[in-house]
């Protein structure tokens, strides 16, 4: 696995899927469609890579975003940040789990693991719940970039 993740395409591809906004939507055609990386291969390292910062948003999001609002020069981004989560907290707060596992699951713009992780931690959710549920999610959300990235790469742009 090691010498795998020194491969640049595979760590490009895994440290893409980290990075939020881009996470599985770019990695994933990425690795496919520009690298020829082999699909299963590049859905499995594109969903740990989106998977790494999941534990640590649930744990130090609110902690982060109660600091943020101190701080004046923030506010810009605090406020875009808070609006972007209400804004999606409805429709995770009435379904709770399932919720949360549909929302991280379509991959468009806005959602994703980032995202869905920050509004579970801002409502309070559970950590062991939020973080099956957002994995669950992710490999939803991965197979179906793959999918769309093996059969249809032309709606992709390539």
């Amino acid at each position: 696995m090691i010498s795998a993740l020194l491969n640049n395409a595979t760590f490009m591809v895994f440290i893409l899927s980290a990075i939020p906004v881009m996470e599985q939507r770019l990695a994933i055609p990425l690795g496919i469609i520009k690298y020829n990386m082999d699909p299963i291969y590049t859905m499995l390292v594109s969903f740990a890579g989106s998977l790494l910062p999941v534990p640590f948003i649930l744990l130090l999001f609110n902690v982060i975003f109660k600091w943020m609002k101190k701080i004046s020069f923030l506010r810009p981004l605090n406020n875009f940040i808070e609006n972007k989560i209400q804004k999606n907290t409805g429709k995770i707060e009435k379904y709770k789990e399932i919720g949360l596992i549909l929302f991280v699951a379509i991959p468009l713009p806005t959602t994703g693991l980032w995202t869905g992780s920050a509004v579970a931690s801002f409502l309070g959710l559970d950590f062991k719940k939020s973080f099956i549920c957002t994995a669950l999610g992710g490999i939803i959300s991965a197979i179906i970039i793959t999918v769309v990235s093996v059969i249809f790469p032309s709606l992709l742009g390539y």
